[in-house]
């Protein structure tokens, strides 16, 4: 028991002390998620509170945070705009069950077809969609009821509190990591406000607070079909964004750490926790790079650290909840500007011209759904290109080598996979009518990938057959015999 809560690595108290400083910066990014999905900040705080807890307890991870994740708010925006915040607690109880499932049936094995190019398009595309929700904090409701973008020197103000928190992003980890600097970023700007009574919106002149344990809350919607079929697509999507999204933290912490987690397992404390957060209010959350990073960085190893920062964080929302109402929106602003800029993949630029153009393609296409639709779609979309492209790729590289022995028999001799792309080329190099009367297929250098391959060989057989010619298949692996017997083909 003691060895499943504390790592070798590290020790009580640093799992202690890095998880207090996770707390604390979980509390802005928490607060600007849930601006992002226009839900109440409670909701963030509530969802990022519980999901650090579970996670961290039932997860397959120890030292990777969860907690409320912009992937997911930008999601969550066009539900809540479109049908309020009860469907959305519903929404995020079945993304928690089909994580769970995920898990039980260890669909964790099936995030390795998703290529590194359709990561990095993901990646940037949710970098460009958290920069673009964050300009409607530059717009204010006029008079008449109109959205109109805010000029002058209110717009002077709000551009230079955002760039004097980025700036402090930017340059406090340089001289010191003891304080968050997205946090430092908070403190500054708040006080900066307070104490020179700069006009500028808070908080609590968006969004009343009003701390207090979860509360449990059964969804208010009509329990009908009509109702399943509005949530089941949003679900479905939240959880498939939450998965990759928990995957691709895995992978970092495992690299960073050298120890290896458990996917799988992970997939089930990620869909515990959503469905616990789904009954107290919360929007809806998953293991972040952010977090882990901050966790990684401050020296928490073990399982504990994520417990210590949903406690706290808790008790910011008991105790502290008045002070974050006196938080200047520009604050989140300059936080979720700073999260762009080290989300996105600058690195993908470089790689353009070193990559294939397929790759390129990829990226930029999965960039551009990422934001013109939904995250879900936009991964969907780049693993179906990417397998086009492969097997485009792999058709054209099937060779066959040919030459006829001194018995007048005739060889081909096959380099390359032979599947439903390369089956034409394959069929294509025969020729019954001039072929001897015995011919021999060497699979030596090849394999047969699936069942247009069984059907193209089984077809030339028969061909052969019918004027009386006979097909040899030689040097065929273990599975490939056995592929073959099953089809009925004898060779």
């Amino acid at each position: 028991m003691f060895n499943y809560f504390f790592c070798k690595k590290t020790s009580l108290l640093n799992d202690i002390l890095s998880g207090i400083t996770v707390s604390l910066v979980l509390v802005p990014t928490a607060i600007s998620f849930s601006f992002i999905a226009g839900v109440s900040p409670l909701s963030g705080l509530y969802g990022s509170f519980v999901a650090a807890i579970l996670t961290s307890l039932i997860g397959g991870r120890p030292g990777m945070i969860s907690g409320s994740a912009s992937a997911l708010a930008v999601v969550i925006a066009s539900l809540v705009t479109d049908y309020g915040v009860q469907y959305l607690f519903a929404a995020v109880i079945i993304m928690g069950v089909i994580q769970v499932l995920a898990g039980v049936f260890r669909l964790g094995k099936f995030m390795r077809l998703v290529p590194h190019s359709v990561m990095l398009g993901f990646i940037n595309g949710l970098a460009i969609v958290i920069f673009l929700s964050q300009l409607a904090h530059f717009r204010v409701t006029d008079a008449t009821g109109q959205m109109q973008w805010i000029v002058g020197k209110e717009l002077w103000i709000m551009l230079g509190l955002v760039g004097i928190g980025m700036l402090i992003i930017h340059f406090l980890p340089k001289l010191t990591r003891i304080v968050p600097a997205s946090l430092a970023a908070v403190v500054a700007i708040t006080l900066l406000v307070y104490f020179f009574a700069i006009p500028t919106r808070l908080i609590g002149d968006v969004a009343l607070i009003e701390g207090g344990f979860p509360p449990f809350n059964i969804p208010s919607i009509p329990y009908t079909l009509e109702t399943l079929k509005i949530i089941l697509p949003y679900a479905v999507i939240l959880a498939v964004v939450g998965l990759i999204q928990s995957h691709m933290t895995l992978q970092f912490v495992d690299e960073v750490t050298e120890i290896r987690g458990h996917g799988d397992k992970e997939f089930l404390g990620q869909g515990i926790a959503n469905i616990v957060i789904g009954f107290f209010t919360g929007m809806g959350a998953s293991a972040t790079i952010p977090y882990s990073v901050v966790n990684i960085n401050s020296g928490g190893r073990g399982r504990i650290s994520g417990v210590v920062a949903g406690v706290f964080l808790l008790l910011y929302i008991l105790i502290g909840y008045s002070l974050i109402e006196l938080i200047p929106v520009a604050a989140l602003v300059a936080v979720m500007f700073m999260v762009c800029l080290s989300t996105f993949e600058w690195s993908s630029f470089r790689l353009l011209g070193k990559i294939p153009k397929s790759d390129a393609f990829v990226i930029l296409l999965v960039s551009l759904t990422t934001v013109f639709t939904d995250l879900s779609i936009a991964v969907f979309f780049g693993v179906i290109v990417s397998a086009l492209v492969f097997a485009w790729d792999k058709s054209k590289r099937i060779n066959i080598e040919k030459h006829v022995d001194p018995r007048g028999v005739k060889h081909y001799k096959l380099i390359g996979p032979l599947f439903f792309a390369s089956a034409k080329t394959f069929q294509n190099n025969f020729d019954s009518e001039k072929d001897p009367k015995t011919i021999v297929i060497d699979f030596a250098n090849s394999r047969i990938c699936d069942h247009s391959g069984i059907e193209v060989i089984s077809s030339l057989i028969e061909k052969y057959e019918a004027i009386e010619k006979k097909v040899l298949l030689r040097n065929l692996s273990p599975d490939c015999k056995n592929t073959i017997a099953k089809a009925g083909i004898h060779h």
